[in-house]
């Protein structure tokens, strides 16, 4: 998977997450693998980009905001959100926004 996701020509939305970690891994690498190995078979994905010093920020792209919506409630998905709640995120925040225009070599 590049760095960098190969986003076709705008529009399309991006999910932001930005969080801060608890201490130690508990599954989270694991989890966080699977996940992007189930987003990949999901509708409307588009691709995902990620980096983490002491904030992480994880950005997919998705083509419609239906996909986002059924990515939400994708109930694997929802079991990672629970485990994020209760041992992964000491914060977290999660935005939406539409892609109008990009660039870049």
């Amino acid at each position: 998977m590049s760095l960098i996701a190969d986003t076709p020509k705008p529009p399309y939305y991006a999910v932001i997450f930005t969080s801060h970690r608890t201490e130690g891994d508990n599954g989270y690498d694991q989890m966080a693998n699977r996940m992007i190995e189930l987003a990949l078979k999901q509708p409307g994905f588009l691709g995902i980009e990620s980096a983490r010093e002491d904030v992480g920020i994880t950005v997919s792209y998705w083509s419609d905001l239906e996909s986002i919506k059924q990515w939400k409630a994708n109930t694997q998905h929802q079991e990672a959100q629970m485990l994020g709640h209760q041992k992964w995120y000491s914060s977290f925040k999660t935005r939406i926004s539409k892609v109008e225009r990009d660039y870049g070599i």
